[in-house]
């Protein structure tokens, strides 16, 4: 991955460990690129990125598509509705510090709430989409 890949990670890990409104729905900060064994329901997880090409004829850029996974079990899949719609509002359009780069812009891209097999556990997927340059 490249540098700015990894900038912007850490950055949107410190965004939403930072975000009051999200931890209020968590019950804390609990967002983790590897969730500890023990966690408990609900927490967010940093998940897949993928990182394309996007310079122009003239300037560098890339284009960065990057997944949220959140985990629920409270009974229904009305928390992690709730928790998709807090990632939703810390992240749509946030002006992030990319060390090195420039965010040009952070969108959402999609969303899905489904039920796990076990039949217990509500995982939703959340997607964004951000454009960089180098600073």
């Amino acid at each position: 991955m490249s540098s700015a890949a990894a900038a912007l990670r850490a950055a949107i890990y410190e965004s939403l460990t930072e975000n009051g409104a999200l931890s209020a729905v968590l019950g804390g900060p609990k967002v983790y690129d590897e969730p500890p064994r023990s966690v408990a329901f609900p927490y967010v997880t940093l998940g897949e990125a993928r990182v394309s090409d996007f310079s122009t004829g003239t300037e560098p850029g890339e284009e960065h598509q990057f997944t949220l996974h959140a985990w629920s079990r409270q009974g229904g899949h009305r928390e992690a509705h709730l928790i998709s719609g807090a990632l939703l509002q810390a992240l749509d359009d946030a002006s992030l510090s990319l060390p090195g780069h420039t965010l040009v812009n952070l969108r959402f891209a999609t969303a899905d709430v489904r039920r796990e097999a076990d039949g217990r556990t509500y995982h939703a997927v959340v997607r964004f989409r951000a454009v960089t340059e180098p600073a």
